[in-house]
C-alpha cells in the first residue's frame, strides 16, 4: 500500500473528452484498489491553479487529444514540478504531429507509407496523389477526421475544404496501405504482445470501432508468423525510443499479406496516451503479459517523474 496522493487528470478540452473520462475513472478506481489516495480532476483552463492548491505527489495523465497529449499539460506539470506519467513535453509534441513523427520514424529505418503534408484548402479539384489514399488531420487522435479516398473516386473529398471541417488546416495525405490492422504496446523498455484489430461492421478502425462496446474484436496474440510478430515488436520499441517516449505507448501498423506471408509491414503512428478504458488495447496487452490492470497503473505511477 502506497499512501501517495495521485491526481488523475481526465476529461479536458479535446474532442476525445468522453474517452478520457472513461479512461480516467477506470484508472482512478484501480489506483484506489492499489491503496493510493486519489483525486479525480476534470481538467479545465484553470488546471495550474487547481493543481497548485491540490499539491498531489503524482499526476496520472489520462487525457487524450490536443492539450492532453501534445506537450501542453506536460509543460504545465514540469513548471509546477509535479511528477507525471507517460511521455514528456518533446516526445508528446512530436508524436502528436503525425508528419514529424513519420519523419523521425523513417530516419531510424522504420517503414512508413509515402505521404505529404498539405494545407486542406490546396486539396480541391485534383487528387493530391493517385488514389487510394488517406487524408488525416496532422494533430488529432482516435481517428477523428480520417477520410479514406477509394480508387474509383473521381475527385478529392469535398468535406476537407468545407466549413464543416473542424480539425485544423494542416492535413497529411498518405498512401492507403491495404491489409490487416495490427498494434503493439510498449511498457518501459519492453514491447508487449501484438494485437490484431478486426472492426465489426465498420469500414476501418474509426472512433466507434475503437470505443463502442463490441465495436471491434481484438485478437491477442495476433495470428501471424513468428517472424512478422517479432518484427512488429521490434519496430514498436524502436519507435518508442526514437520519439523519446516514456511510460507506455502504442504503435499502430498495417500488414499487407495478400502476396506473401512476410508481406509488407508499415508503421502508421505512435500513441503516447493510449486509451485505458475497459475495451482498450494496452490494458489487454499488459494482461496478456501477466500484469493486472491494477499492477499496470501502479507501475505507471511509480514510474512517474519530471523531466521525462
Amino acid at each position: 500500500m502506497s499512501g501517495k496522493h495521485v491526481a488523475v487528470l481526465m476529461g479536458g478540452l479535446s474532442s476525445e473528452r468522453p474517452v478520457s473520462l472513461s479512461s480516467g475513472n477506470a484508472c482512478a478506481y484501480a489506483l484506489e484498489g492499489e491503496g493510493y489516495r486519489v483525486t479525480r480532476v476534470d481538467v479545465g483552463r484553470d488546471i495550474a491553479t487547481v493543481l497548485t492548491d491540490l499539491r498531489p505527489d503524482v499526476a496520472f495523465n489520462a487525457l487524450h487529444g490536443p492539450f492532453g497529449e501534445d506537450g501542453t499539460i506536460q509543460g504545465i506539470l514540469e513548471y509546477l514540478q509535479i511528477p507525471y506519467t507517460h511521455s514528456g513535453v518533446l516526445a508528446s509534441a512530436l508524436a502528436m504531429d503525425k508528419h514529424q513523427a513519420k519523419r523521425v520514424a523513417q530516419s531510424v529505418g522504420i517503414p512508413v507509407a509515402e505521404a505529404k503534408a498539405m494545407n486542406r484548402f490546396d486539396i480541391s479539384s485534383t487528387h493530391p496523389m493517385a488514389p487510394p489514399y488517406v487524408v488525416k488531420p496532422v494533430r488529432e487522435g482516435s481517428s477523428f477526421g480520417v477520410v479514406i479516398v477509394q480508387e474509383n473516386q473521381p475527385h478529392p473529398p469535398q468535406v476537407i475544404g468545407s466549413s464543416e471541417w473542424r480539425y485544423g488546416d494542416h492535413v497529411l495525405v498518405e498512401r492507403y496501405v491495404y491489409g490487416r490492422e495490427l498494434t503493439c504496446g510498449v511498457m518501459g523498455d519492453v514491447a508487449l504482445g501484438v494485437t490484431e484489430i478486426l472492426p465489426v461492421s465498420h469500414a476501418f478502425y474509426d472512433y466507434d470501432a475503437k470505443y463502442a462496446e463490441g465495436g471491434s474484436k481484438h485478437v491477442i496474440p495476433a495470428q501471424i508468423s513468428p517472424n512478422v510478430y517479432q518484427k512488429i515488436q521490434t519496430l514498436a520499441l524502436k519507435a518508442h525510443q526514437a520519439m523519446g517516449c516514456r511510460g507506455v505507448s502504442r504503435s499502430d501498423f498495417r500488414y499487407d499479406d495478400r502476396f506473401s506471408e512476410d508481406g509488407e509491414v508499415i508503421w502508421l503512428e505512435i500513441n503516447t496516451q493510449p486509451g485505458m478504458t475497459p475495451t482498450s488495447l494496452v490494458p489487454e496487452m499488459a494482461a496478456h503479459a501477466g500484469h493486472s490492470f491494477g499492477e499496470l497503473v501502479r507501475w505507471m505511477v511509480e514510474d512517474a517523474t519530471c523531466l521525462r
